[in-house]
């Protein structure tokens, strides 16, 4: 495979090196392009294919061109239309949003303070519930007091009657009752 290879990068260098032979004789040592002779027909080439490539691009690719930029054209404003239709969904969903936070706040809001007066309702009602109870007790402890005091008051007048009793008998000799005293003691309290 090699040598094939390397025989026919022989015969291209041969062919090369053979042209170049033949036109050695007609080269004037310039560029082709600058050569006034053959200056006419590249004009006349140059014209003809700029033509047959304006044909191509306008009939072809500017066609295709300004489709494509048509269809960007197109998509874009239907993106813009769709991003302007969500926005105004989201500034709606947002003012919605806001409203029932601020309902939600406010009822909230009542919610407490109607809980917290009833609470106060309730705390005020259990406050005299249990004032009324304490003052009861009050009252019962105030009467047993005074029945107390009632009974020790006449518990004193019996212990003080046979106290003097006993005082007047030891100081006079004789024995007095007690019955006697009481009396003697209601007398002198007329």
């Amino acid at each position: 495979m090699f040598s094939v290879i390397t025989a026919a990068a022989q015969a291209v260098t041969e062919a090369v090196a053979g042209a170049a032979v033949e036109a050695a004789p007609h080269a004037s040592g310039g560029l082709p392009q600058l050569n006034t002779h053959d200056f006419s027909p590249q004009l006349i080439w140059l014209a003809v294919m700029f033509t047959l490539l304006y044909v191509i691009l306008s009939r072809v690719a500017l066609p295709a061109v300004g489709e494509v930029l048509a269809e960007r054209r197109e998509r874009i404003g239907r993106d813009l239309a769709a991003a302007a239709k969500l926005k105004s969904q989201t500034d709606k969903a947002l003012s919605d949003y806001e409203k029932a936070l601020a309902d939600a706040r406010s009822k909230a809001s009542a919610i407490a303070k109607e809980k917290r007066q009833s609470l106060a309702d309730e705390t005020e009602a259990e406050r005299l519930k249990v004032e009324a109870q304490l003052n009861a007790k009050l009252h019962e402890a105030e009467a047993r007091i005074a029945a107390t005091k009632a009974k020790a008051l006449l518990s004193v007048n019996d212990i003080a009657a046979e106290t003097a009793s006993a005082v007047v008998g030891r100081l006079i000799g004789q024995d007095v009752s007690v019955a006697d005293v009481k009396a003697a003691l209601a007398a002198a309290g007329k």
